[in-house]
């Protein structure tokens, strides 16, 4: 249960500011491309490669700071973190096939889901 409102705590946390970098930057950029998710994703995912390959894998954070930062906080963020996360392991393990499939069937899924929610909904 502690584990659970730590990862809370931290999404909650990456979420508001999602929600404020967001706003600023639709604020400050032209509103044909969404230039906020774009942040938000690039931010996210260098974060949390910085959190899992600089601190994480030199064992310099301790579990519980790792999973409220890299689980809530990244995770509220952003999932495309964990996304990209998650391929680079492939790529870094020499698995591309899996790499491949990984990234093809989430963008594709996600825009399929997304799509399907669209025409159900209309």
């Amino acid at each position: 249960m502690v584990n659970f409102l730590i990862v809370a705590i931290g999404a909650g946390l990456g979420g508001g500011l999602r929600y404020w970098l967001s706003d600023i930057s639709y604020k400050i950029f032209p509103i044909y491309f969404p230039y906020g998710t774009l942040i938000v994703n690039v931010l996210g995912s260098f974060f949390l490669g910085i959190l899992i390959f600089g601190f994480g894998d030199k064992e310099l954070i301790n579990p519980t700071l790792k999973l409220l930062l890299g689980v809530g906080f990244c995770g509220g963020f952003t999932t495309f973190s964990t996304f990209s996360f998650e391929t680079v392991t492939l790529l870094r393990d020499s698995q591309f096939y899996f790499a491949g499939i990984n990234i093809l069937a989430n963008i594709l899924l996600g825009l399929i889901g997304i799509y399907l929610a669209y025409i159900i909904t209309r």
